[in-house]
C-alpha cells in the first residue's frame, strides 16, 4: 500500500496532480485544501490514502497527516465514499471540519453539495467522539503558497465549483458578485466564492 509520495509535480489540475517519482507518474486526487498549497513545480511530499477496488487502485493525496486522518474518518461513515470525502474537504478545511463535527454543526455540514441533512446528522453523530481523539492541529500545517494569477482564473473557478456540485447558474452568480482584483489568482477567487456559498 502506498502511504507517502515524494517527487516532482509533472501535472497539476484542480482535482488531481501527477507526481513524478523516479520517472513513474502517479495520478493523485487531491482536495482543494491541498491544491491551494501545492507549488507549480519542484518537489512535493504527499500523504497518501490508497483506495483499492476490484477494477481500480486510486490514490488520494494530502499535504498534512491531519487532512489524511480526517479523510479516513469520513470514509468510516456508511454512505461516504472517497469522492464525497474529497468534496467535503474541498469545501471545509480539515481544522474547521473537525470543529463542525465536534460541535454538531449540521447547518455547516449540510451546506456542502452532496450532503443532505440526514447525512450531516449521521456524520456528526458517528464522528463527534472520534474527532475529539485526534491529535491537535499544528499551527504551521497550512503555510500559504502563492498561486500565479492567470487570464482564465474565473473560468477555472467556475469549473471547480461545478465539479464540487454547485449549480452552474449559482456558481456564476457568486463569481460575478465577488469583489476581487482583475489579476486575482484562482486560489483567491475560489476561497472567496466558497465563503459566500457556505453561508
Amino acid at each position: 500500500m502506498i502511504a507517502l509520495l515524494t517527487g516532482k509535480i509533472a501535472y497539476k489540475s484542480l482535482d488531481h496532480v501527477i507526481v513524478d517519482v523516479g520517472g513513474v507518474g502517479y495520478r493523485v486526487t487531491v482536495p482543494l485544501s491541498t491544491f491551494y498549497q501545492l507549488p507549480d513545480d519542484g518537489l512535493v511530499q504527499l500523504q497518501i490514502h490508497t483506495n483499492v477496488k476490484e477494477d481500480a487502485i486510486s490514490l488520494y493525496g494530502f499535504l498534512t497527516p491531519a487532512e489524511k486522518a480526517m479523510f479516513a474518518l469520513l470514509l468510516s461513515v456508511s454512505g461516504v465514499g472517497p469522492k464525497l470525502a474529497v468534496n467535503i474537504l474541498s469545501n471545509i478545511p480539515a481544522k474547521d471540519l473537525r470543529t463542525a463535527l465536534g460541535q454538531g454543526d449540521i447547518r455547516r455540514l449540510s451546506a456542502v453539495p452532496g450532503i443532505g441533512k440526514k447525512t450531516a446528522e449521521r456524520l456528526s453523530l458517528e464522528l463527534k467522539d472520534k474527532v475529539a481523539r485526534l491529535a491537535p492541529f499544528s499551527t504551521d500545517e497550512h503555510s500559504a503558497t502563492t498561486i500565479e494569477p492567470t487570464a482564465t482564473s474565473l473560468d477555472d473557478a467556475l469549473s471547480a465549483l461545478v465539479n464540487l456540485g454547485y449549480k452552474d447558474a449559482q456558481a456564476r452568480k457568486v463569481l460575478e458578485s465577488l469583489e476581487v482584483a482583475p489579476e486575482a489568482g484562482l486560489e483567491e477567487i475560489l476561497k472567496g466564492a466558497l465563503k459566500v456559498l457556505m453561508k
